[in-house]
């Protein structure tokens, strides 16, 4: 079996959302958690950014021993110098240099030529290996750079000692057929790119950004970019708990293929980062939201007591979810309305159960009535 490296940027990229600053000690609580779960690298942030972020990265590569520590710089050699500075207490470190190769931001944010761009991408992969021998390189904007020319600069920081080149979709541009096709495009059209592992970064500005991590594995990526949460810039990254539980699921479509996650710690772990962060997990977010392995409809609760694969793809105890799976309301039915009571110690006749489930539909209706009429009048107050 292939593994498929997890490349966290929790505290790095995820940290960007808005409302998500992370003081030291509480990057450090995430930090452990991700390592304990089996993450292979953990992005620890951007040194250069602040002093701040430079602690955190000191701190977390100082304490942390089975998973790589990683940290970001630009194609500058103050941002490489402080990369390696605060890395260099760890027992295992990756440098992270990023340059934008797109059009766009060539001409509007660096104002630099394609061959500016290329001769700064080798020359800091070529800085950064003085350092170490893990070095990453990022064309940012992969997605809406000019393909022959990612193409050279791919090849160019493979043979300048790149070991990771990651194909970021910065913007969350690109879709999966076009994304697996690109990741395939540069295996077929890379002379070198045998010589380094294939990454990819995708953004969620268009939902696709699991879609499109997943159509990259399947075209030869071996590492997967990825937050807790799916927290990240703008609408965020790829949520690392719906890739894992997809390639772990979908063993048919993704043959040969597995990560070293240690699945039941998911629930536990987004829970931590969730608290830290004070970003709140939607109810309906997959694998980890409230509500992902609830049921209130009655046909589907009659199915879960029959056979729970019926209505869930994944054990809940394979994510470490806990608490009761149904809810009682108005959509209930009478099955599970009777084994909830059996639960609760209660030993009714069929008679019983039936008028119970009578009342409790009333209620519910009832709830609901009493909440639309608390709207309404809201609304003619405001």
């Amino acid at each position: 079996m292939e593994k498929i490296i997890i490349f966290d940027t929790t505290l790095r990229d995820g940290e960007q959302a808005p409302g998500a600053s992370l003081n030291p000690a509480e990057k450090l609580e995430i930090a452990h958690a991700l390592e304990d779960m089996g993450v292979d690298i953990i992005e620890a942030g951007f040194p250069i950014s602040s002093p701040g972020d430079f602690k955190s990265v000191v701190t977390i590569a100082k304490a942390i021993k089975n998973s790589t520590v990683c940290g970001l710089a630009r194609a500058i050699k103050a941002d490489i110098d402080a990369c390696a500075q605060s890395l260099k207490a760890a027992r295992r470190f990756r440098i992270h240099v990023f340059l934008a190769t797109s059009k766009i931001h060539m001409q509007y944010k660096l104002k630099k030529a394609e061959d500016e761009i290329l001769r700064l991408a080798v020359e800091s992969v070529g800085y950064a290996r003085k350092f170490c021998e893990d070095v990453e390189f990022s064309p940012e904007d992969s997605t809406r750079t000019e393909k022959n020319f990612l193409f050279k600069v791919v090849e160019a920081v493979i043979n300048t000692g790149a070991t990771t080149v990651n194909i970021p979709d910065t913007v969350g541009y690109t879709d999966p057929e076009e994304y697996g096709s690109l990741i395939r495009a540069i295996k077929e059209n890379v002379p070198n790119i045998n010589k380094a592992v294939i990454s990819v970064h995708c953004h969620n500005d268009l939902g696709l950004a699991v879609a499109n991590s997943l159509a990259a594995v399947k075209n030869g990526a071996r590492q997967v970019e990825c937050t807790i949460n799916g927290l990240g810039e703008r609408a965020g990254n790829a949520s690392m708990e719906e890739l894992v539980m997809a390639i772990k699921t979908r063993r048919d479509i993704f043959p040969g293929v597995q990560t070293q996650i240690n699945t039941p710690s998911i629930c536990k772990v987004s829970r931590l980062v969730s608290k830290l962060t004070g970003l709140v997990v939607a109810p309906n977010k997959a694998i980890v939201g409230a509500n992902a392995f609830r049921h209130e409809s009655g046909i589907h609760q009659d199915g879960i007591l029959k056979e729970r694969t019926t209505y869930e793809i994944i054990r809940p105890e394979d994510v470490g979810f806990t608490g009761t799976g149904f809810v009682l309301g108005k959509h209930s039915g009478r099955h599970a309305l009777a084994e909830r009571l059996k639960d609760l110690g209660f030993n009714l006749s069929s008679e019983q159960v039936d008028k119970i489930n009578v009342r409790l539909k009333a209620l519910a209706d009832n709830a609901f009535e009493h909440w639309l009429e608390g709207k309404n009048v809201f609304r003619k107050i405001n």
